[in-house]
């Protein structure tokens, strides 16, 4: 900027004037976010450091989508060295041009056979998968109606409203909601169903099967985002729809690499020529330079090994339920729900940030405060996530700590804080 401001100058608008107006709305109303400087350490997750100047202090990591600490794993570690001693860092350019390896080769056959389909597609995220998908299908379906789960994540409603077609938003796993709504559209009309198997901020399970039964007597194509479940349910972690069964009666899952897996990346899973058509259409696959080899090896590694093993995934359905019955024993209001998530209710976007700030700065416990748009407005609340590797220890310095700060108002909260960074 020639070291001038935005609208400096002889500009009509102060742009500059503009974006701290609009920052300054997010601020007073107590949504703010604030990045935590964090240094993991590895083989010590979820233990990390902070960074706050020169200083450096130990915390425990609470609020890690990295639910199986995968992301440490020896296995997935030695993968990607080898694969930057074999190839090196980046992958060279898009999938169509120089950027497609045999490590992404590899890894979309690992994920097709994971999910039970013939073709997996790989993205740089699970957003961008869902948003490039999504889109994709509603301009290639002309006419196609889709249904969307109200709590569906911004991802399939940002894919959903640039496929610029008819849309339905069905209320959240409402199925008699849904049928009315699938009733009204003639049966030779397109139609997704748009859903997630764990909604991760409320941690509530969506009927799988009975949405099925639906697609099939309407006509309709399932759509399903596994993000929060890949990994972490199924004989072979493929998800709750492995778990339930009914992972064939699916027609289009979405997932990630980097939650229950550990690394970076999404994906969708689907019939060849579904796969085909988005690769082959999707502006957000056709012009995105691929996943570094390295990334994906790791993803491989770690997907291969959570198919054999279910060690990691039972101990992690075990800390999440002696979590749950911690915090219920201590009177707090936990968002009742049958996943590994646990959500705390606090309800006020000022006193969950004070609420995370004191945490952190005062007994070392890192959770980051979920407020809108992530969640609506009232509903503000901490999001914990324990892992297998989460002692018994760490769940009482948790639950100790949060029964000294809930009953303080903001104001007492904000003010020990400011007491403590003195």
């Amino acid at each position: 900027m020639n070291g001038r401001a935005l609208g400096s100058g002889n500009r009509l608008m102060n742009y500059e004037q503009m974006l701290s107006d609009a920052l300054d709305t997010v601020k007073r109303e107590g949504r703010y976010r604030v990045f935590a400087d964090v240094k993991r350490r590895r083989g010590a997750f979820p233990k990390a450091e902070v960074v706050k100047g020169e200083a450096a202090k130990q915390i425990t990591v609470w609020c890690s989508n990295d639910y199986l600490g995968m992301g440490q794993h020896p296995k997935v570690l030695a993968a990607m060295h080898e694969a930057i001693d074999l190839v090196g860092a980046g992958s060279g350019g898009t999938r169509n041009i120089a950027g497609t390896t045999h490590y992404h080769v590899e890894l979309e056959r690992e994920l097709a056979d994971l999910h039970g389909k013939e073709m997996a597609l790989l993205f740089t995220s699970a957003f961008v998968a869902n948003e490039a998908a999504l889109s994709t299908l509603a301009t290639l379906f002309p006419g196609c109606v889709i249904f969307s789960d109200e709590k569906n994540h911004a991802s399939m409603i940002a894919g959903i409203r640039n496929g610029r077609g008819p849309k339905q938003i069905f209320v959240h796993n409402d199925l008699a909601d849904l049928e009315a709504r699938l009733q009204k559209v003639p049966r030779d009309t397109p139609k997704i169903i748009a859903f997630e198997s764990v909604y991760s901020m409320d941690g509530h399970v969506a009927p799988i099967a009975a949405i099925c039964d639906l697609a099939e007597k309407y006509n309709a194509l399932t759509y399903l985002d596994e993000v929060h479940a890949v990994g972490l349910y199924g004989p072979r972690g493929g998800g709750v729809a492995e778990r339930d069964g009914v992972m064939h009666r699916i027609d289009i899952i979405n997932g990630t690499l980097a939650k229950g897996f550990g690394v970076m990346g999404g994906y969708i899973a689907a019939s060849k020529t579904l796969c085909d058509a988005i690769r082959s259409y999707a502006p957000g696959f056709i012009f995105t330079t691929s996943l570094a080899p390295a990334i994906a090896a790791g993803a491989l590694a770690s997907i291969r090994h959570l198919k054999s093993s279910n060690l990691e995934r039972e101990q992690h359905q075990e800390r999440a339920r002696a979590l749950k019955r911690r915090l219920a024993a201590a009177d707090f209001p936990v968002i009742s729900g049958p996943s590994h998530i646990v959500p705390v209710l606090v309800a006020d976007p000022v006193r969950c940030k004070a609420l995370t700030d004191v945490l952190l700065d005062r007994y070392g416990i890192y959770v980051q405060p979920i407020n809108y748009p992530t969640v609506p407005r009232g509903t503000e609340r901490l999001r914990l996530t324990p892992s297998p590797q989460h002692t018994d220890a760490d769940m009482e310095h948790l639950v100790n700590a949060l029964t000294d700060l809930w009953s303080q108002c903001p104001l007492a909260l904000i003010e020990s804080l400011a007491e403590a960074a003195e």
